[in-house]
């Protein structure tokens, strides 16, 4: 018996019969998937104790900050400033995920590949001041008249040098999936062979190329094992993406992080469609669990 069953059993004795009974159809593959957010678009123009209460108010207990938004949270802010950010999610029920940057490393010059590792070395030293736990970034294209494996290379041995450096402040680095050419999942795994840090994780980001070729059970089977503490979806009822077999490989894969909502839709009360969000999106979770074989 669970240490949890065992609580439940003993400390609420017969009132937890039916909790018991629930439980016993669900496998316990998933049960550490938990619902989030990206602050784009819905939570773009939010200031940050208003990101932190609509958060709580619709039960999304985990954010993802995108930087130039309305909430400021970016480099420029002092210590003292780190620290009151740090100190109001500490006060609240939110997770602080980390910061979600447009550094991208594919680029054949020199100076602009540097300046893009030096930017996202601040915002890995901002995350860990601020409570975070992880700095997104992003593939974002295959330069042409460069070969593409050279390309990937160069991506992965960057990320590999953020990885070294964010050990240290104890952040992960979370290659986004992303551009019209690398959104390619053959091509993230390629870069995370390269990289070759525990620290650098892909981000699922829920594009129509994952349901290329074979389907995105193969294009899944990729990366799986290189999955970072955050996903990205988009609104499960809107469009065409298969959502209930994204749950079930996160299930089957005993995912553990947040998969987080990066909206598109813009509805009147965004609240209210955050909380529906996460609970069209934790149905399918349930469901995955129930039909899981431990």
């Amino acid at each position: 018996m669970s240490t949890r069953r065992y609580f439940l059993q003993t400390v609420l004795g017969t009132s937890a019969a039916t909790v018991l009974a629930a439980a016993d159809k669900l496998s316990y593959k998933g049960e550490n998937i938990q619902f989030g957010l990206v602050t784009y678009m819905w939570g773009a123009d939010w200031d940050l104790p208003t990101v932190i209460k609509n958060c709580e108010t619709a039960k999304v207990f985990g954010v993802e900050l995108r930087i130039e938004h309305a909430h400021k949270v970016d480099v420029s802010l002092t210590q003292e400033q780190r620290k009151e950010v740090r100190g109001r999610f500490a006060d609240s029920q939110v997770k602080l995920l980390g910061m979600g940057t447009n550094f991208e490393f594919h680029s054949p010059e020199v100076a602009v590949l540097k300046k893009n590792i030096a930017g996202a070395k601040e915002y890995i030293k901002l995350s860990h001041d601020i409570g975070g736990t992880g700095v997104k970034v992003k593939p974002n294209a295959l330069p042409k008249d460069v070969p593409t494996e050279k390309t990937l290379a160069q991506i992965g041995m960057a990320l590999a040098e953020l990885g070294d450096y964010a050990l240290g402040f104890g952040q992960q680095i979370r290659l986004e999936v992303h551009g019209k050419e690398t959104s390619d999942l053959s091509h993230n795994r390629t870069i995370m062979e390269t990289a070759a840090r525990d620290n650098v994780r892909v981000c699922w980001n829920s594009n129509p190329e994952d349901l290329a070729g074979d389907g995105i059970e193969a294009n899944f089977a990729k990366v799986k094992h290189f999955l970072g503490q955050t996903v990205h979806i988009r609104e499960v009822n809107e469009g065409d993406y298969p959502y209930d077999k994204l749950a079930k490989l996160l299930v089957e894969a005993d995912y553990e992080g947040f998969v987080c909502l990066e909206a598109r839709t813009k509805p009147e009360d965004r609240v209210k469609a955050l909380a529906e969000q996460r609970e069209l999106f934790m149905q399918l979770v349930t469901q995955a669990r129930q039909a899981a074989q431990d």
